[in-house]
Parts: structure tokens; C-alpha cells; sequence
């Protein structure tokens, strides 16, 4: 499936490596192909064109991107990444919020409420099942939900370095952009949320 994805320009999505998969007679469901891409850090390009990084001034931080797409380094519960998603429940958007060990592609802390904030991303980081004094990179986009004074705050009593993703580019992010492909495809897609608590429940689950 790699050697597939990289011939061809790391273009493909789950459909077209299916679909690709299956000429040469293996049966894979999307779902699986979703899972394989998110513990690889294989994100479509077509995912992502319609992005494009941005070098103005305004758009730079005195935190710099210190991940720098090492995907495939670092020891289990060194290096964590995060980011949120949206979700629509009855007829208003919610949010996920994941947590992301590199090492093995292991979601450590999920959260979802009704607001984008710091204070959904610190219900997450409140559900890692480890000593955060243990974590030494946190890489995320920069969202105001992630860069801002409660996460720094946070970061800064553990001993935790921030790293940021270059402004518009969710190649910096390929981790936690993956998980949640798959975590769209596997739960989101085709579900009906009554309500939060509904949510809450099975996002937990």
C-alpha cells in the first residue's frame, strides 16, 4: 500500500488506493486503508491542496515548528500531537479534540464539547494515562484553541517544549490530520448525534 501511495505523488485518498488495491486482487475495506494511512502519516495530497503556507510576518510565532515532520522518531510517550475536528450534532457543530503518541500512533487523550477552545484541549490532555513530566515535544497547529496563555501555562509546569505547524500547512500535522480521517470514517461517517452526551459517550468508548 505505501509503494502505491508514494508511485503516485502521495495523491491518493482511501477510495482511489482501494480501488487500486482491488486490481491487483486484494479486498480492503476503507476503513482498514483509513487506519494503515493514520499509523503512517499518510495524508492526501488533495486533502490538503486547497491550503497553502503563508510566509507574511503576521502569520509567524516566536514558536517555531520543532517537529519538523519527524514522524517516525522519538520513543513511546515522548512526543504528542493534537488537533481538533467538527462534528454536527442535531443541526450545530461540535468538536473533537485528539491526542496522538507518534511512536505508535495511539490516540492517549480525546475530548469533544460544543465550543473550540483551550479548555476542550485541556479536557484531553487531562486523559493522558501517563506522567506528563515524561512528554518533551507538543506539536500542534496554531489555532487560538492551542496557541494561547492555558496551554502555555500548562506546558511551561510539566517541562513540556511547544512546536507549531507553519501557518496554513497540515503537512506539519500529517499525524493527527490522518487520525482524524480515520476517526471520520470509522465513527463520524453516517452517524446521527442526538446530542452531547451522545457524543461524549461513544467518542469514550
Amino acid at each position: 500500500m505505501g509503494e502505491i501511495f508514494n508511485t503516485n505523488y502521495r495523491a491518493y485518498g482511501t477510495r482511489r488506493l482501494q480501488a487500486e488495491l482491488r486490481k491487483q486482487g486484494i479486498t480492503v475495506s476503507r476503513r482498514r486503508i483509513g487506519r494503515i494511512m493514520a499509523k503512517n502519516g499518510w495524508v492526501s495530497k488533495y486533502t490538503c491542496k486547497k491550503y497553502c503556507i503563508h510566509t507574511e510576518k503576521s502569520n509567524e510565532s516566536p514558536v517555531g515548528n520543532e517537529l519538523n515532520r519527524e514522524f517516525n522518531i522519538g520513543q513511546p510517550r515522548k512526543i504528542l500531537v493534537t488537533d481538533l475536528t467538527y462534528v454536527r450534532v442535531k443541526q450545530r457543530w461540535h468538536y473533537l479534540c485528539v491526542i496522538v503518541d507518534i511512536s505508535n500512533r495511539e490516540i492517549v487523550g480525546r475530548s469533544a464539547g460544543r465550543h473550540k477552545t483551550a479548555a476542550l484541549v485541556m479536557q484531553a490532555m487531562s486523559q493522558i494515562p501517563m506522567n506528563l513530566q515524561t512528554i518533551e515535544l507538543f506539536h500542534s497547529d496554531r489555532g487560538k484553541e492551542f496557541d494561547n496563555h492555558l496551554i502555555d501555562e500548562c506546558l511551561t509546569a510539566f517541562g513540556i517544549k511547544r512546536s507549531l505547524s507553519r501557518k496554513g500547512c497540515p503537512y506539519d500535522n500529517a499525524i493527527a490530520e490522518s487520525t482524524f480521517k480515520a476517526v471520520k470514517t470509522e465513527f463520524v461517517s453516517n452517524t446521527i448525534f442526538d446530542s452531547l452526551a451522545q457524543l461524549k459517550l461513544e467518542f469514550n468508548h
